[in-house]
């Protein structure tokens, strides 16, 4: 019966080594896929990161584009309002007609100059624009991706602390069945 008894309590402890071995195991498994996943966040997150610092060189290249396009104006208009002038100039002073035509002549050059920089602040504008969509678009899906792994990351740890709490209460178990034997005298010389 004393062998019997001793065989059970031998079988039992093997089978809660082997379990917590296991556990072990499945919590080393669960701290490198948490370790995978942190990495994974931190990649996102520095893809964020980046995205973000693109997005303001952008933003910055936008507001010296804006500058550029209001200073273009500013001249197209300070031009236009020149060649009004002159107009009107030329109809009150006909003996200053040809200084006036000179004038009108490159108020006219700085016109076409004005209104092609204004173009081309447009078409840059525009540019930037477009490129400011597409990078605000990869940085939402950036943003989904840290999102889904700090999830993950979250499950991970939490099945971790299972996974640990498990341990803890196999190892616990083992330690209850030999106290629970250490005080039968029958079994004490076994377990030392």
């Amino acid at each position: 019966m004393t062998g019997g008894s001793l065989d059970a309590v031998k079988s039992k402890i093997r089978a809660l080594q082997q379990q917590a071995d296991d556990a072990e195991d499945h919590t080393i498994l669960l701290q490198k896929q948490l370790d995978d996943e942190r990495e994974l966040r931190e990649n996102a997150e520095g893809d964020v990161a980046a995205l973000n610092r693109r997005i303001q060189l952008v933003e910055e290249e936008l507001d010296r584009a804006q500058e550029r396009l209001a200073t273009a104006l500013q001249k197209l208009e300070e031009a236009e309002k020149a060649a009004d002038e002159s107009e009107r100039g030329m109809k009150v002073i006909e003996n200053r007609a040809s200084k006036d035509e000179e004038k009108m002549e490159i108020q006219e050059m700085q016109l076409k100059e004005a209104k092609h920089i204004a173009e081309e602040a447009d078409r840059k504008y525009e540019e930037v624009a477009r490129k400011l969509v597409i990078l605000e678009g990869e940085l939402e899906r950036a943003e989904e991706r840290a999102e889904i792994s700090e999830l993950k990351c979250g499950d991970l740890e939490e099945e971790l602390k299972n996974v640990t709490n498990n341990l803890k209460s196999l190892e616990a178990q083992s330690v209850k069945v030999s106290v629970l034997y250490f005080g039968s005298q029958t079994f004490i010389y076994i377990f030392i």
